[in-house]
């Protein structure tokens, strides 16, 4: 099939540039857009005013100071399958945050986290386990891990006390070896004093001290973290710059719909474990991408499936991550399979990321793999199912082929510039003010609430409180928004609007 017709791919660069455009709004206020603000201000002197409504019309706007870059140095934990890996590394970061299940394989991208032992801050890889001769997907998985040592500044390496060293343990010797990195080795589910016995065996390993530990119940981490805090360098020869700065873009949408592909894509590198298994990705992983020149934090995460109550073990965990990923993020960019039916998952997944209130972006993937028979169904589904989000940016692309993947940037700039714009009050009541003599809102029982003052209360999304004489209707909060929208250009974000009725003071 071809893509989009040689006219519309003309057209692309105009619609750029008018995308750009758009950007640029003139929120600058006048003389008369600052007389009315006075006045409508003065004016709430007549009514019942609260100490929070008093706050939110005292409130100042502040620009918040970016945190110092620092490189932190990279300690990565390796080891086979289910020698205990991601036990021990929430028992590192002291909380629940790799996924864990009492199977092997359930750990498949490298996973990066801050962490911090005796004062001394660290990143803290997380990799999938290491294994000889393998076929698949469990071969993308062990290429992760020796990715992992090679851009690691020191090696937890980690050995089930219990089985003792295997071949494949000793082949992993022999990679670490190569490497050159400061190793660590940790004598893993030794619960007591006889297994400490088991841990000395490991001496034959050449690694010098095996350190016994409990990754389950705690034992012996201690000793372990000193150990491998004091392997590594005061400088990082890994370590990437981990600022608050470059924004943070949340890749969601239900399993199989090619998130991680896109990530490799913009990546250009194979960066996360890719399969044709619907599941494969499990923790999120974050990864940072320059594009356009500017920085990005990308999160790669597990795809939501039908509800969370739902799935159990180590896909209940990869949802409850997700959620929490979509938390962290700016922008949430919603992967939906153009080649077939929209589904209930696919609007879960969309409404998830409006009800965290970030900003967001709808990429239709598998776009060459779409019949042309398919394409007027897709449009008609749009138009029922997302009625209300018609105002996310609409990307369609193939992350396989990376067919228009270029087009992903400009649509996450628009909807973060949304998400962070803010209207001066007074050039927001001077359109207020049009509108509603324009469009009044309706008679109820012969009354008609009349809009006194509005404010921008907070951006990230962009929230207004409208101070009333009574309610206003949903309809005509919606019209409100929908204008909002058309004259100062929201589009990508949710727009929350809430509504103040106050009375005025007694004589």
């Amino acid at each position: 099939m071809t893509h989009d017709s040689t006219a519309s791919e003309a057209a692309a660069p105009d619609a750029a540039a008018r995308d750009d455009a758009a950007l640029e709004l003139d929120l600058n206020e006048t003389e008369e857009d600052l007389a009315r603000e006075r006045a409508l201000r003065a004016g709430l002197a007549d009514f019942e005013l609260d100490e929070a409504d008093q706050e939110l019309l005292d409130a100042e706007w502040a620009d918040e100071e970016d945190e110092a870059e620092q490189i932190l140095p990279v300690l990565a934990i390796i080891g086979r399958p289910n020698v205990g890996k991601s036990t021990l590394v929430n028992r590192i970061l002291g909380r629940r945050e790799a996924v864990v299940e009492d199977k092997p394989g359930v750990t498949r991208d490298r996973v990066s986290y801050p962490a911090e032992w005796s004062g001394r801050r660290f990143i803290l890889v997380d990799t999938g386990g290491w294994e000889v001769d393998v076929a698949g997907i469990e071969s993308k998985v062990a290429e992760q891990a020796e990715v992992a040592i090679s851009l690691a500044d020191a090696v937890v390496f980690v050995v089930d006390a219990a089985v003792g060293a295997t071949a494949t343990d000793e082949r992993v010797v022999e990679l670490l070896r190569r490497s050159g990195k400061p190793v660590v080795l940790a004598a893993n589910k030794v619960d007591g004093a006889s297994g400490e016995a088991d841990a000395a065996y490991l001496w034959s390993l050449g690694l010098g001290e095996p350190y016994p530990v409990s990754a389950l119940h705690g034992r012996g981490t201690g000793d372990l973290l000193d150990a491998a805090v004091k392997a590594l360098p005061e400088t990082s020869e890994h370590g990437s710059l981990r600022p608050t700065g470059p924004r943070r873009v949340a890749l969601v949408g239900r399993p199989n719909v090619g998130k991680s592909s896109l990530l490799n894509k913009i990546a250009g590198e194979e960066r996360v474990v890719v399969d044709e298994v619907a599941g494969t990705t499990r923790d999120p992983v974050d990864e940072l991408i320059e594009l356009r020149g500017t920085p990005y934090w990308f999160v790669d995460t597990a795809g939501i499936r039908r509800r969370v109550h739902q799935t159990r073990g180590a896909d209940f965990y990869a949802s409850l991550r997700t959620a929490a990923a979509i938390e962290k993020a700016e922008v949430g960019v919603v992967l939906v399979d153009a080649s077939n039916p929209l589904t209930e998952q696919d609007i879960r997944v969309i409404q998830q990321v409006v009800d965290a209130g970030r900003a967001l972006v709808i990429a239709y993937n598998k776009w060459d793999l779409m019949d042309e028979d398919r394409r007027p169904y897709l449009e008609r589904e749009i138009e029922k199912e997302l009625v209300q989000i018609q105002w996310a940016p609409r990307v369609n692309l193939s992350a396989r082929t990376g067919w228009h993947a270029e087009r992903l940037v400009p649509a996450i700039e628009r909807s973060l510039a949304s998400w962070d714009r803010r209207i001066p009050t007074g050039k927001l009541n001077a359109f207020l003010g049009e509108l509603v003599a324009a469009h009044p809102h309706p008679l109820r029982g012969g009354k008609q609430s009349r809009i006194l003052f509005a404010t921008q209360a907070s951006t990230r999304p962009p929230r207004f409180v409208i101070f009333a004489t009574g309610f206003i209707e949903a309809g005509y909060r919606r019209f409100i928004e929908r204008r909002l929208r058309e004259t100062f250009g929201f589009e990508g974000t949710p727009i929350e609007i809430s509504v103040r009725v106050r009375e005025k003071r007694r004589r």
